[in-house]
């Protein structure tokens, strides 16, 4: 090692992985994993609260609602990934900027080199993970809630009956109303209110119970009366039986398809806009999470009487712009107003021009043009 020191200190043995980078990791890991909890409970709370309505209205199951949940989870996890890595990025660096940290790195001589590389050990991995998270968990998370979905939907009819309380179904054609439930299903003391082509039947029954016959699913009621005829009118009938079915038809479920639950293998095969676009969308997520990394290494610095969040609001306004352009950009590959190629390197090359603005800001542009002419003369 002592022959070395006259050669710099470069020429000595350095680990692949210092103690700055894993101190950096580590702190970036631990706000990121804060930072995407918070956002992804915001998000999926409020997109399960329209599913907890139709939960409510009986079109999807108790049993499917925690599925859901998850799959939600997973899907809100990937699409805010790059967010929640900027914000970390910003936050971690700017509290080292703030406790003078980054004034011992630049004392010891870590430059923009040495902090990207600590960033990029997690960013790196993670990118490549986000990778294989946005091209296949995603689409197939969003294909199972459509399925589950679909599922409910169709056997949303006679879902949430329970004693004490008046359950309508089918939009208003079908009430019903049961006293008590047996714990072997059976209903008793049952109130059917049934509208057919104009025409409302009333029936009251003693006993009554759900059951699935090779041309559909009927209520079967037993002992009991049927009133029937058109309101307004005098003209009814009145009849008495000792058990009469009412046909549940199952309902023929809206088509639940999105385009972010197609296959990826099928969007690599296919020509349409619509699926490149797709395509393109998905991949911008990895793609953002090491670019927007690349703008937050020198978007963090901060002088020594801002706060810790500083430069917060301008990393705010930065991917906020960059999600409406990736949205924008998108709906113009599927319109045909610029080239599919302008769409997949745009936006991202916009960025990476700010990023290197931001980065000769901190640094001068006479170090960024050194820096560049070194690396093309080697």
């Amino acid at each position: 090692m002592a022959e070395d020191w006259s050669k710099g200190y470069k020429s000595g043995y350095r680990p692949f992985i210092s103690v700055l980078d894993k101190m950096i990791a580590q702190d970036l890991l631990k706000t990121l994993t804060s930072v995407l909890a918070v956002i992804v409970v915001i998000i999926v709370s409020r997109k399960f609260i329209r599913i907890l309505d139709k939960a409510i209205e009986g079109q999807v199951s108790n049993e499917t609602l925690l599925s859901i949940l998850g799959l939600k989870t997973v899907i809100a996890c990937v699409t805010f990934l790059p967010a929640a890595i900027f914000m970390a990025v910003l936050m971690v660096l700017g509290r080292m900027y703030r406790d003078q940290e980054m004034a011992a790195v630049a004392s010891a001589g870590g430059g923009a080199g040495v902090m990207y590389r600590a960033v990029f050990v997690l960013v790196l991995p993670l990118s490549i993970f986000a990778t294989g998270l946005s091209t296949y968990v995603a689409p197939w998370a969003e294909a199972r809630v459509g399925q589950l979905m679909q599922q409910d939907e169709e056997s949303a009819d006679l879902r949430g009956i329970a004693a004490g309380k008046f359950s309508e179904y089918s939009q208003g054609d079908l009430v019903v109303y049961v006293e008590k439930i047996t714990d072997d299903k059976k209903m008793h003391d049952v109130f059917v209110q049934n509208r057919q082509h104009g025409t409302i039947g009333i029936i009251n029954a003693k006993t009554g119970h759900l059951e699935d016959l090779p041309t559909g699913r009927y209520m079967v009621l037993e002992q009991g009366e049927r009133i029937q005829g058109q309101p307004g009118a005098l003209n009814y009938v009145l009849e008495q039986f000792d058990q009469y079915s009412v046909r549940v038809d199952s309902k023929v479920a809206a088509d639940s398809f999105i385009q972010e639950s197609i296959a990826t293998e099928v969007l690599l095969k296919s020509a349409a806009r619509r699926d490149i676009a797709e395509l393109q969308r998905r991949l911008f997520i990895p793609l953002g999470i090491m670019l927007l990394s690349f703008i937050a290494v020198p978007l963090a610095q901060m002088s020594p009487r801002s706060g810790v969040y500083g430069n917060m609001l301008v990393g705010f306004l930065i991917y906020f712009s960059y999600g409406n352009l990736v949205h924008v950009s998108q709906s113009w590959v599927i319109k045909g107003t610029i080239p599919v190629w302008l769409g997949a390197v745009g936006v991202n090359l916009l960025l990476f021009i700010i990023g290197s603005i931001l980065l000769a800001r901190l640094y001068g542009w006479q170090w960024l043009r050194a820096t560049l002419k070194s690396k093309v003369t080697k």
